[in-house]
């Protein structure tokens, strides 16, 4: 049974967002939640006073990035569950009822952009693509759209996290945490075109985030990354292997060193590939543990 929209708090960062918040805020309002808290990057436009000439309560945020806003609402969030949401104007307030029917046995929900997908760009949605791909074989999951910027979290689970980031990479750590610690689903919801200048630059932001997963992975899912890595062998083993049988077949020439070389990179490689599947074994069997358990 879905929870009441009063025990959930719509958390939405802000930096200049004059031309959006306002009906943002009106559409939360008009759709019955009333719980709104506007953390603010220190915009230099009208977004504060037409946040709180709306009725939601306004806080500044402190340290750097998107990440810094997160820290800063988890600090202010007095219900069960808050709601994060960009506020210029992409996501619908409508789909939050599609996280209200599944929050009670999940601690993240993560909405998945399946309508209007025409608004995000071609190169975006294959940076996503790429993103999440990494991030599924590095953490062992299974999610589809590890950047979108709609998710709801338990306040207690979300005031468990350690977060690191500084940027728009803090949605990959917290799926990171709760993946690793937790229980994690998606939900469908509509994605609509954004109105004002967007803030995050596809190129930079995008190694950012690839970047920080592989720092992510080193910390939650070491055997894994560091398995697959040496499993990487197997490229530079059929090169040097390849090239000895062409050199056989070709000229009737045998390169004993190379040949060894190459023999212990496939081996190596072999047990890279080996440990990695052995760890996404235990790391299935942790969570379906870890699940009964929390069941009984």
């Amino acid at each position: 049974m879905p929870l009441s929209k009063d025990d959930v708090t719509v958390v939405i960062p802000t930096l200049n967002e004059e031309e959006a918040i306002g009906r943002v805020i009106e559409e939360l309002k008009q759709t019955g939640y009333h719980n709104i808290l506007i953390v603010d990057g220190y915009s230099i436009d009208g977004t504060k006073k037409i946040a709180e000439s709306n009725g939601c309560y306004v806080v500044f945020q402190h340290s750097r990035g998107k990440c810094g806003a997160i820290e800063t609402a988890i600090e202010n969030v007095k219900t069960p569950y808050m709601l994060v949401m960009d506020g210029d104007y992409t996501y619908n307030p409508k789909d939050i009822e599609n996280f209200l029917t599944h929050c009670e046995k999940y601690d993240q929900i993560i909405g998945l952009r399946v309508n209007g997908r025409e608004n995000i760009s071609y190169f975006n949605r294959f940076g996503n693509w790429v993103i999440t791909k990494t991030f599924n074989v590095l953490m062992g999951t299974k999610l589809s759209d590890v950047c979108s910027g709609m998710y709801l979290i338990k306040t207690d689970t979300a005031r468990q996290l350690e977060l690191n980031t500084k940027g728009f990479d803090v949605e990959v750590e917290i799926a990171a945490q709760t993946a690793t610690s937790g229980k994690v689903t998606e939900v469908p919801i509509a994605y609509r075109k954004r109105i004002g200048n967007k803030k995050l630059s596809s190129w930079r932001h995008g190694f950012q985030i690839i970047y920080s997963i592989f720092g992510l992975a080193r910390r939650y899912n070491p055997a894994l990354l560091f398995s697959a890595v040496v499993a990487l062998a197997v490229i530079p083993a059929f090169i040097i292997l390849g090239w000895v049988i062409f050199e056989i077949l070709l000229y009737g020439v045998w390169h004993t060193g190379y040949a060894l070389i190459g023999f212990m990179l496939l081996v190596l490689a072999s047990q890279g590939l080996t440990v990695a599947t052995i760890s996404l074994l235990l790391r299935r069997m942790e969570k379906r543990i870890m699940e009964k358990t929390n069941r009984n």
